[in-house]
């Protein structure tokens, strides 16, 4: 088991507004974390260093073993496949649902001049099927529904075989089929061994896929707890991050949460 991801003493500022505040976090290969805190934690802002595409104001950041500001980040991100709402907003609405996933062989949104082989459009189709979306890859990618359209990301983020793969919110505005849906996916991904290292950013701890293995809980841009699932999401833990009692169980993998007395 190797380490993918390493922040030592990592702050963020922006203007006046300190957005993370001395972050020490680590990631092995075999982990399927999960990010949970109140809207303005950190999340999208941790999830935005671990994919290369932000420097911390302070501390170090070490993605796939490269330290940020010392490697050249264009071939490192590559290497980390991203599905997130900002990313999803680049991508041109014309463009085919498999040249959506390919691009990413490239990492680049939308068709150009590019050469593919064969081997990329065989990986498409595999990762399409494999998200229940292979009869849709000649479909125009804004022609898709809110759910099409998130597995259709997910199977984006795989394409290149990353080594870490960041999920910035992937059930956010799905009705409850979806979101089942989506979660069978994550979780037969999760509980895969040749798998990458997983991160998810989610609001709620019903959408924590079955097989995720850590989390970590953000308040204020602080960490409040860190560790092993179960260890983390306590009551406690989950009073103190959001502010208010919470009612947290857990059943057959899942997890519900809800307002205490």
């Amino acid at each position: 088991m190797t380490t993918v991801l390493e922040m030592s003493g990592v702050t963020l500022r922006r203007d006046d507004n300190m957005i993370l505040r001395g972050v020490d976090w680590t990631v092995d290969s075999a982990d399927r974390w999960v990010l949970l805190g109140p809207n303005g934690a950190g999340k999208t802002t941790l999830i935005t260093l671990a994919s290369a595409r932000m420097h911390p104001t302070d501390g170090t950041v070490d993605v796939l073993g490269e330290r940020l500001g010392e490697v050249d980040v264009t071939e490192l991100r590559i290497r980390v496949g991203l599905a997130s709402a900002a990313l999803a907003d680049t991508i041109p609405p014309g463009e085919r649902v498999e040249d959506v996933v390919m691009t990413a062989a490239y990492g680049v949104t939308g068709r150009w001049h590019e050469e593919y082989e064969e081997f990329d459009r065989e990986r498409a189709s595999l990762l399409l099927e494999a998200f229940g979306m292979s009869g849709y890859k000649d479909r125009q990618f804004w022609t898709l529904s809110e759910g099409e359209r998130k597995r259709v990301q997910i199977a984006r983020a795989l394409m290149a075989d990353p080594e870490l793969l960041l999920l910035d919110e992937p059930a956010a505005g799905l009705d409850l089929g979806g979101r089942e849906e989506l979660l069978g996916a994550l979780t037969e991904l999760a509980g895969d061994r040749r798998s990458p290292a997983m991160i998810m950013v989610t609001h709620h701890v019903e959408e924590i896929p079955v097989d995720f293995t850590h989390a970590l809980l953000l308040k204020d841009g602080e960490v409040v707890a860190a560790g092993p699932l179960g260890e983390v999401l306590t009551a406690d833990n989950l009073s103190f991050t959001y502010g208010m009692p919470v009612e947290v169980q857990e059943s057959a993998g899942r997890w519900t949460a809800r307002r205490g007395s």
